[in-house]
């Protein structure tokens, strides 16, 4: 399969996971009550249809399915995470949009899911003034920042879905970030978008978010009976190796009609693959992060 030459730059944008603190040096923080919680990460990719907020959602609802305490922010305007996890968009009383504009503190905009054990910043259509807002406001890529000063002291991750943009939203998920976890789609233009998202990375670490690293790479909506898809799942194991979670999450009829009974695929339907594979994803996620699962700090 001819891909036309991989920029190359590519390879070595990603951080390696085998650079983290030791097991040793992790324990002994456990021990000495040192604070490891609050990893922000964003779930983002500006081509739409990826499976981008059903892993936002599903990866959140996983997580505080084995114990992680876990604030999922929605900062797209769509508010299709906030509609995913049961919370109505079209009755906010407050909402990410005025945590942006300063109108509202953080913790007052904070909602519980109404059908899963983790908290929720809710988005509307609002979001889009916002954006508009925001371009002459002081400090406005750093505001998702401001907000969520604090918040890594109640949550041990906090997951932001970004809108299928590269917009003032997006940068402001960019700038909160620890990390960037980008679902893909194995198809023949995933790795044009990837690039283009890429260098948005290596951007704003050089001059906004040095402390940004790319969390890795997710394969998503996967039909391994796709000739297409196996080829270019396997050109970005080639090219990016560990980098790529080994964690598949397939084509799922019941993972697709989950979101639509405002539920996350482990409460709509804990025996599908959807829901195997997405819990499978938050241990993996777990371990890239130096962590066990009978282990919470």
């Amino acid at each position: 399969m001819r891909w036309g030459g991989l920029p190359r730059f590519l390879i070595f944008s990603f951080p390696r996971h085998r650079n983290r603190q030791s097991v040793p040096g992790r324990l002994v923080n456990w021990i000495a009550g040192i604070n490891t919680m609050g990893r922000i990460v964003c779930v983002a990719n500006q081509k739409g249809g990826v499976g981008k907020t059903t892993t936002a959602v599903n990866l959140t609802a996983s997580l505080a399915s084995l114990g992680r305490k876990v604030l999922l922010v929605d900062i797209d305007p769509q508010g299709n995470a906030t509609m995913g996890c049961g919370v109505n968009k079209h009755e906010l009383q407050s909402s990410t949009c005025d945590v942006l504009l300063g109108e509202q503190k953080l913790q007052a905009a904070i909602t519980r899911s109404p059908t899963a054990d983790f908290d929720v910043l809710p988005a509307n259509s609002d979001l889009t003034a916002a954006e508009v807002g925001l371009m002459s406001a002081p400090l406005r890529e750093k505001r998702l920042s401001l907000a969520l000063e604090g918040a890594d002291e109640r949550y041990e991750f906090i997951i932001i879905d970004c809108p299928p943009s590269l917009n003032m939203l997006t940068l402001n998920a960019l700038v909160a970030a620890h990390g960037v976890l980008i679902p893909l789609q194995c198809e023949y233009y995933a790795l044009e978008g990837l690039s283009a998202l890429i260098n948005t990375i290596r951007q704003i670490q050089s001059s906004r978010n040095p402390n940004l690293k790319i969390e890795g790479i997710l394969r998503t909506m996967h039909d391994p009976r796709n000739r297409l898809t196996n080829e270019v799942s396997a050109q970005l194991m080639h090219y990016f190796k560990n980098h790529v979670f080994s964690t598949i999450i397939p084509r799922n009829v019941r993972l697709a009609e989950a979101p639509s009974h405002g539920l996350p695929i482990l409460l709509y339907d804990s025996n599908s693959r959807g829901a195997v594979s997405y819990l499978a994803l938050a241990s993996e996620f777990l371990q890239r992060n130096g962590q066990t699962l009978n282990a919470t700090a």
